[in-house]
């Protein structure tokens, strides 16, 4: 297999985020995500931003996440899919985003 083969394994969209809550039955803090992806339509995802984030700063964000990893039970919340970020110098999570405005559900290639 191909890096890029690998690559296309994943499937990997843009969505918006329609509402934001604490999970606090989390053992790390983290949030409670639904998101928008258009097409494909809303899916939940647990993410640990609540280091650089709030919910309110959240709502209305444009996010990237990998749609077909499965879903799974995070402190009884379903996590439908994983919002990618990448630690900071201290470790804090920061979102990865598109820079501009760009269809909901669209690939990232």
């Amino acid at each position: 297999m191909t890096p890029l083969q690998a690559f296309e394994l994943l499937d990997l969209r843009v969505g918006r985020v329609l509402r934001a809550e604490v999970n606090a039955e989390a053992r790390k803090p983290a949030y409670k995500l639904w998101i928008d992806f258009g097409p494909l339509g809303e899916k939940a995802s647990s993410a640990q931003l609540t280091a650089l984030y709030t919910p309110e700063a959240l709502v209305g964000r444009l996010v990237v996440a990998a749609v077909n990893l499965g879903a799974r039970k995070v402190a009884g919340f379903t996590s439908e899919v994983l919002v990618l970020g990448l630690p900071d110098a201290e470790g804090r999570v920061v979102l990865l985003e598109p820079e501009r405005e760009v269809p909901l559900g669209g690939r990232v290639y």
